[in-house]
């Protein structure tokens, strides 16, 4: 497989479809090949308005073509696990949105059909690829900040759009699952570590999601967190680092751009600006799908990792129902 390129195929039309077509178009170890649809005709039309070579007009027949190497799984979040497994026992690689599955089983089925069939399967959070997070774990890892005390973050914004899938708690809807994972996957990825225990509010929205979700865990070593994550406040998004020596904060810690900068503030009170020269945000994931494809190496977003994201999404969820803090 090292003497082409990887040939990959979108499940379904999506329209986070768009952020990987140019990372895909500039690659030269990946080329963007057939696109599937659940009807013929809009798979038709979605294939000539981007280019594509091929168009399916169902999943089922994208995972039959023997041409294609990886599938991109943009799918709702309810169909992740089934599609994800299907595309691996048809002998493809998966390269699937954020978050990985529902449920703790549907991740660990996910493990066990990819071992099984030898695939590569990698969920695409893809701010974990991107130089400024690298950045940020290498300044956390050289004790610049000294012992980390404290994590903070959010990611917000304001989801006004009547029969939206992510309001449909059937769906996997919900800020948690949607936005909510983000910092969360931040703070357990710049620790290295996993929650002991955690505890959550939740304002419940009129379609019985968790519209708005105050997170606070707790870390081995006297390690804390909080973030917020919601559908209903203005849009933010930010994390925040605090040790025993300094404190380092990241504006745009989900979607960085190619020109980027942290502040990294010292116990004086002087700020350095740490600038961070980046790279297209969604070319890192793809990338790294090819290392792991063509090269062997291990895949940054491991399902070890994703296991243990929708672990603690459960848990949180389950402490907003219960009022109580819930031990991982």
């Amino acid at each position: 497989m090292t003497d082409q390129p990887l040939r990959w195929g979108l499940l379904s039309t999506a329209r986070i479809n768009q952020a990987l077509i140019e990372p895909l178009r500039t690659s030269k170890r990946n080329v963007l090949a057939a696109v599937a649809s659940r009807s013929q005709a809009t798979a038709d039309a979605y294939a000539k308005e981007n280019k594509i070579k091929k168009a399916y007009g169902s999943y089922d027949a994208l995972l039959a073509d023997p041409e294609i190497d990886v599938i991109y799984n943009p799918l709702p979040n309810h169909m992740h696990a089934e599609w994800t497994i299907n595309a691996v026992e048809a002998g493809k690689h998966v390269l699937l949105e954020k978050p990985i599955a529902l449920t703790v089983a549907e991740v660990e089925a996910i493990d066990a059909a990819a071992k099984k069939n030898h695939r590569i399967v990698a969920e695409a959070f893809m701010y974990r690829h991107h130089p400024q997070t690298l950045k940020v774990g290498e300044l956390v890892n050289s004790g610049k900040l000294g012992k980390v005390k404290f994590v903070r973050g959010a990611f917000s914004f304001q989801l006004n759009r009547e029969g939206d899938i992510r309001l449909d708690p059937a769906m996997g809807g919900g800020a948690l699952w949607d936005v909510g994972c983000y910092p969360l996957s931040f703070t357990r990825t710049i620790l290295g570590a996993e929650p002991i225990e955690v505890f959550a509010w939740q304002v419940t929205g009129s379609t019985g999601i968790d519209e708005t979700l105050f997170a606070q865990l707790r870390f081995p070593g006297e390690i804390y967190a909080q973030f917020e994550c919601s559908f209903a406040l203005p849009f933010e998004a930010r994390m925040e680092v605090v040790g025993t020596k300094g404190r380092l904060m990241i504006p745009t810690p989900f979607k960085p751009g190619e020109k980027e900068h942290i502040l990294l503030t010292h116990p004086n009170d002087v700020i350095d600006t740490i600038a961070i020269h980046g790279q297209p945000l969604y070319s890192g994931e793809v990338e790294d799908m090819a290392d792991a494809i063509l090269l062997g190496k291990a895949p940054r977003v491991s399902l070890a990792d994703s296991r243990a994201n929708v672990a603690a999404i459960l848990a949180l969820l389950e402490s907003a129902r219960i009022g109580k803090p819930v031990t991982m």
